[in-house]
C-alpha cells in the first residue's frame, strides 16, 4: 500500500467521526474528479487571519493531505485599520469602499504582503505547500480616482501564477491587490476581488470563512442551508434580515447566477471547514442557486421515467414495483425541476370516513445529498401540508431529519411511524395502524406486480 493511499485511509477514518464513511467517500470521489482549479476558492477575512490562524492553517493543510488543493484569497481589513490609525491616517469610506491616498496605499501594500506571508509561512511550518501571490492576478482600472483615490476595479483575471502553483501541488495564497496595464498598484476590495476570481475560475465550491460560522436567523442560530430558487424571495421579505446580511445574500445570488448549477457557497468557521465540505449535515450555511419545485396532482403532469429513476436511485438497491404509478392514486407530488428530489403524498383512508395525508416517498439522488435540496423541497411541501404521517425503516440515514421534523414517533418492529400536526390520539393510532398494514412498493427483489 503506497503512502498516499495510507494517508487517504487515515483521513477517511478521522472524518468518520463527523459523518458516515459513505458520505465522506462520496465527497472525496466527487472532489477528486475535478480539475484542480475547479475544486474550491476559499475567501479568508482579515479578522480570521488575526484571530483564528491556527484553525485556518490546520484545515487548509488537511485538505492538501487528502489530495485537494484550495485556492485562497484573503483580505486584511482590521489590520489595515490598526496600521493606518497608528500612522495617523483617518479612515474614510465612500459607499463601503476605503478611500486610498498614496500614503494609505503604501500601508495597504505592506500590510497585504505581511498578512499574505504570515499565512504562507504558517502553512509551510506544518509541512503544507503554499505559494505567496502578491500581484499579477488582477489587472485593474481606476474605479473613480476623484471619489476613491487609488482604488481599482478588476478588468481581467490572470490565472498563470495560480495555475503554476496548483501544478506544483501548492496552495496559492492571493492578496487582493490590482495593478493597471501601466504598472500602478491599486487597492481592491477583497470581496470584489474574490468575486472576480470566482467568476474566472468557475469553481465547484466557494467558501467564505468567518468568525460567526454562517448566516444567522432572527434567533441568532446559523441557517444551515438556503435554496435560492425557492427561498430567496421569502428571505428577502423577513424583517430580521439586516442591511449587511441582505447585501451578502444578494451578492451571493448574483455570484451563483454567473456560475454552473453545480457550484455552491458555504459560509463556515475555519475549524469546521472539513465538516462542511465532507458531510451532508455540514457546519455553517450552505447556499445553492437551487432548483424550482414542480407541483403535480396527477402522474401525467410528471416525467414518470425520470421520476422512476430518481426513486430507485434514492432507495437503491430496492426496486420500485412495476405497476406503482398505475395502482397508486396521487394526492400531490413535489419534484425539483431536474428530478433530483421528490416528495410523493397520498390520501390515506383511516376508517370512519377520515382521511389523512401520507408521505409515501421522499427520494434524493446521491449526488444531491448534502446540498439542502431535499430540505428545500420538503419545506415547499410542508407549507401547504399542515398535517402528515409516514414510516421509515430503522437505520434510514434520513431518520435524524425525520425526528427534527415530526411531532412524534412510534417504534415498530421493522420501521418507525412519524407524524406532525396530528393531536388526536385515536387518529395517531389509526395512522400507525395504516403504516403497519401498508404493502411495500419498494422491494428487495426484481420488480413484480403488486398483489391484487
Amino acid at each position: 500500500m503506497d503512502t498516499n493511499t495510507q494517508t487517504r485511509q487515515t483521513i477517511v477514518r478521522l472524518l468518520s467521526s463527523m459523518g458516515s464513511a459513505k458520505e465522506i467517500d462520496q465527497y472525496l470521489r466527487r472532489f477528486s474528479q475535478l480539475d484542480a482549479k475547479k475544486f474550491a476558492v476559499v475567501k479568508v477575512g482579515g479578522a480570521v487571519l488575526r484571530d483564528d490562524l491556527d484553525n485556518l492553517v490546520s484545515s487548509l493543510a488537511f485538505l492538501q493531505q487528502v489530495g485537494l488543493t484550495p485556492i485562497v484569497i484573503h483580505g486584511a481589513g482590521p489590520q489595515l485599520d490598526a496600521e493606518m490609525s497608528a500612522a495617523g491616517i483617518v479612515k474614510e469610506t465612500v459607499d463601503g469602499l476605503r478611500v486610498t491616498s498614496p500614503a494609505a496605499l503604501a500601508i495597504v501594500r505592506r500590510v497585504s504582503q505581511t498578512e499574505n506571508l504570515k499565512l504562507v509561512e504558517a502553512l509551510q511550518k506544518v509541512d503544507a505547500r503554499a505559494t505567496s501571490i502578491i500581484g499579477g492576478v488582477f489587472e485593474a482600472g481606476f474605479l473613480n480616482p476623484n471619489k476613491y483615490g487609488l482604488v481599482g476595479k478588476v478588468d481581467r483575471v490572470n490565472l498563470a501564477a495560480i495555475e503554476a502553483s496548483l501544478n506544483a501541488g501548492s496552495v496559492p495564497v492571493i492578496a487582493s491587490l490590482g495593478e493597471t496595464v501601466a504598472g500602478q498598484i491599486l487597492n481592491i476590495n477583497a470581496d470584489f476581488a474574490a468575486n472576480e476570481l470566482i467568476k474566472a475560475l468557475q469553481p465547484y465550491k466557494i467558501v467564505f470563512l468567518t468568525g460567526t460560522g454562517g448566516l444567522l436567523d432572527d434567533a441568532g442560530n446559523v441557517i444551515d442551508s438556503i435554496n435560492l430558487a425557492t427561498e430567496y424571495e421569502h428571505l428577502s421579505q423577513q424583517p430580521w434580515i439586516n442591511g449587511g446580511m441582505r447585501v451578502k445574500i444578494e451578492q451571493i445570488k448574483d455570484l451563483l447566477d454567473a456560475l454552473p448549477l453545480t457550484s455552491s457557497v458555504s459560509i463556515t468557521k475555519p475549524a469546521e471547514l472539513a465538516k462542511e465540505l465532507f458531510t451532508h449535515k455540514g457546519s455553517g450555511t450552505y447556499i445553492r442557486r437551487g432548483e424550482r419545485v414542480l407541483r403535480a396532482t396527477s402522474w401525467d403532469q410528471l416525467d414518470l421515467k425520470r421520476l422512476h429513476a430518481l426513486i430507485e436511485s434514492g432507495f437503491a438497491p430496492r426496486k420500485l414495483a412495476v405497476d406503482y404509478f398505475e395502482k397508486t392514486k396521487l394526492l400531490r407530488a413535489y419534484v425539483s425541476e431536474n428530478y433530483r428530489t421528490a416528495v410523493i403524498l397520498l390520501a390515506a383512508e383511516l376508517g370512519n370516513g377520515h382521511t389523512q395525508v401520507y408521505l409515501d416517498k421522499f427520494a434524493v439522488l446521491d449526488e444531491a445529498q448534502g446540498e439542502g435540496l431535499g430540505r428545500a423541497v420538503w419545506q415547499v411541501m410542508r407549507e401547504e401540508t399542515p398535517s402528515l404521517f409516514w414510516r421509515s425503516r430503522h437505520g434510514n440515514i434520513v431518520n435524524h431529519f425525520y425526528y427534527s421534523e415530526s411531532d412524534g414517533c412510534c417504534k415498530l418492529p421493522s420501521f418507525k411511524a412519524f407524524w406532525y400536526g396530528i393531536d388526536d390520539f385515536d387518529e395517531i393510532e389509526a395512522c400507525v395502524d395504516y403504516c403497519r398494514a401498508k404493502i411495500p412498493t419498494l422491494i428487495d427483489r426484481p420488480a413484480t406486480p403488486l398483489a391484487a
